[in-house]
């Protein structure tokens, strides 16, 4: 146990819109599980606006921020220091208070979803692909500079979108080819396939899922299954969904902000699906 464990801290996600977030949930059932009963975690709704003030106005008692969005690349001009993975992919979803008062940003969307994967037996594979652009899908990008030998194919909406992931691409030394939105059926031929986009986003392309799929990572958990992963699965594919990176991501917070490891991912898992299941 760690001088953090002695008396209270404090904790929260941040975003806009965070009604949704089930962060709450799955840090409260490490608390519990760790004996921290006199940890609070919090959900506050932050935009990049407020996000300055809001970080200004935090007393010692703060342990740590969890950030979703638009505040994963707003946060890094108000912290002393970032990470290498938060570097690599200009994104923090995980802010640390050391006991010197400066601020930490990390990024544990990564290794959350490295993690994901090898529960599910996927160390490497030979290509992959990802649909979608932006913070998480540069995120998908970092992971796979990890477990990927081959070509990973970007499917996009828009030239600018294409050129950044070629960008993000070359400056996380992946390979990485793109296509429109229209060819986006072609990722099917992956081994593996990372879905990025918003709920909604990828429902037309689940009746063109081949009949003996790879390995799908749908980074939703709401609503769950998607489209694209019912018809996946329906197809015999291995399926990896949201709940799995919250919760691998969350453990990961748990123990930069706690000091303590390994944080419970059986009890948080089962915490995050009953709120699921309720809603």
């Amino acid at each position: 146990m760690t001088e953090h464990t002695l008396a209270g801290r404090r904790a929260a996600v941040l975003g806009s819109p965070i009604d949704h977030s089930l962060s709450p949930v799955l840090h409260r059932a490490a608390y519990r599980a760790l004996g921290l009963d006199t940890w609070s975690y919090g959900r506050f709704e932050v935009d990049e606006q407020a996000l300055p003030g809001f970080v200004a106005d935090l007393g010692s008692d703060w342990a740590g921020l969890s950030l979703t969005m638009p505040l994963k690349r707003a946060v890094i001009p108000l912290l002393d220091e970032i990470g290498d993975t938060a570097a690599s992919v200009g994104a923090v979803n995980t802010v640390t208070f050391a006991a010197d008062g400066r601020r930490l940003g990390d990024n544990t969307d990564v290794p959350g979803m490295v993690e994901a994967l090898r529960e599910r037996g996927v160390t490497r594979v030979a290509g992959a692909a990802v649909l979608g652009a932006g913070a998480t899908a540069s995120s998908a990008l970092a992971a796979l500079a990890q477990i990927c030998d081959g070509e990973v194919a970007a499917y996009v909406r828009t030239p600018e979108r294409a050129a950044e992931m070629r960008g993000w691409g070359e400056r996380l030394g992946v390979r990485v080819s793109t296509g429109g939105w229209e060819e986006a059926a072609r990722a099917f031929e992956a081994p593996l396939v990372i879905a990025t986009t918003p709920a909604g986003a990828t429902d037309a392309l689940a009746a063109a899922v081949p009949g003996a799929p790879g390995t799908l990572f749908d980074v939703l958990y709401e609503p769950w299954p998607t489209a694209l992963a019912a018809a996946w699965a329906a197809r015999g594919g291995e399926v990896v969904g949201g709940l799995d990176l919250l919760v691998h991501q969350a453990v990961l917070q748990v123990e930069a902000m706690t000091g303590i490891a390994p944080a419970p991912l059986k009890q948080m898992r089962a915490a995050g699906q009953a709120a699921l299941t309720s809603r």
